[in-house]
Order: C-alpha cells, then sequence, then structure tokens
C-alpha cells in the first residue's frame, strides 16, 4: 500500500513539475516574439556650442602722403661709349663725332637734325694687336630716312687695308636719329666717321 502511494505521489509531482515547465517556457516565447509595450525614449546630451562672433576686417586707407612725391626725371638714353674697351682684347677704339662734308661738324645743328644714338665699338683685329700695330679709319656713309647707316666706305686709313673691315663692321651698326625737315624724315649723305684702334699699354 505504502508503495502505490509514493508512486501516485511521485507522479503527481512530476506531472505538476512538467507543467509548470512548459507554462514557463509558453511564457518565454510570447515575451520574445510580442512588441515592447510603451514608447522608449533614447536621450542624447548634445553640448551647446559657443556661439561664433564674425567680424568683417577692413583694409585701412593709407594716409595721404605730407608732402608730393618729387618729380620723375625722363629717362635718358645712354649712347655707346665712343671710348669703349675691350677687356679681353685689351684695347681701345676711339670714334669721333660725324663730320659732313658739305657742313662739316653736323652735331651743331638745330632741332630735326641727325643725331648718334647707338655707335658700337670695332673688334680689333688679330694680326693688327699680335703684332703692335695701331692706327685709324675715316668711314663715309648715308644715314637713312629710319636711322640706319647705308653703304659705308673707307674715306681714309692708316695704315691702309689693316683695319677696313673692322671699322666698316661697326659703322653698319650704327643707329641715328634721322633728319627731319619739314615733319619729313631725310636722308643725309656724305657722314663720316674716324675711329681709331689703339692697344692699351
Amino acid at each position: 500500500m505504502r508503495y502505490i502511494t509514493a508512486i501516485l505521489l511521485a507522479l503527481g509531482v512530476t506531472f505538476l513539475l512538467l507543467w509548470g515547465m512548459q507554462t514557463l517556457i509558453t511564457g518565454g516565447n510570447n515575451a520574445l516574439t510580442e512588441p515592447p509595450k510603451g514608447n522608449v525614449l533614447d536621450f542624447i546630451r548634445l553640448k551647446k556650442e559657443p556661439d561664433i562672433v564674425k567680424k568683417e576686417r577692413k583694409p585701412q586707407k593709407p594716409p595721404k602722403p605730407k608732402e608730393p612725391p618729387p618729380p620723375m626725371a625722363p629717362p635718358q638714353m645712354q649712347q655707346a661709349n665712343p671710348n669703349a674697351t675691350a677687356a679681353s682684347n685689351s684695347f681701345s677704339a676711339d670714334i669721333q663725332a660725324d663730320m659732313s662734308l658739305a657742313k662739316g661738324l653736323s652735331l651743331e645743328s638745330g632741332d630735326g637734325d641727325y643725331l648718334p644714338i647707338v655707335k658700337v665699338a670695332p673688334v680689333y683685329p688679330r694680326r693688327a694687336q699680335a703684332r703692335g700695330i695701331e692706327g685709324f679709319v675715316i668711314v663715309e656713309f648715308t644715314v637713312s630716312k629710319n636711322g640706319s647707316v647705308i653703304n659705308p666706305v673707307v674715306v681714309q686709313a692708316q695704315p691702309e687695308h689693316i683695319f677696313d673691315r673692322a671699322a666698316l663692321d661697326a659703322a653698319a651698326k650704327f643707329k641715328y636719329k634721322p633728319r627731319v625737315v619739314d615733319g619729313v624724315a631725310m636722308e643725309v649723305a656724305g657722314v663720316q666717321n674716324k675711329i681709331t684702334f689703339q692697344i692699351d699699354g
């Protein structure tokens, strides 16, 4: 009789345990599937940024000078040095003033007459320099309407045929302000230049 009662109690307790476990499992599944009730609020603390003040910088106007600036002098046109010295060749070539056959010294004429702007020093011939030969050449040419040199020829040379080519090449590179008569540029013929070749001691 005791064994039967114990078995029945054990079966009853087992049944109650199984039923309770089944109820807990069912309730847990519903809790996972059902949406949460009520509203969920997320709190995020935002740090307030300080107000940025923008300042506009205006360039200051420079003060007015107490004294007006001095007037600028007009640029002066640099003429070639008539006593130009070539250091590499150690010689000097003296280019004397222009002379006209008809008028003599032409640079003394008034406004509108031709004027030298650029005079190039000649190249001293190597053979003459090596031998220590010095001399001069008088070159005659025509100044064109645009100030260039036309047809330079040797009028006189001392010694002859030594410095002719160097003098003619240099004279061909001369530049002049042309002669202007009544607003019209004119050619000037018979202009002479004496070019002296001298070795520096």
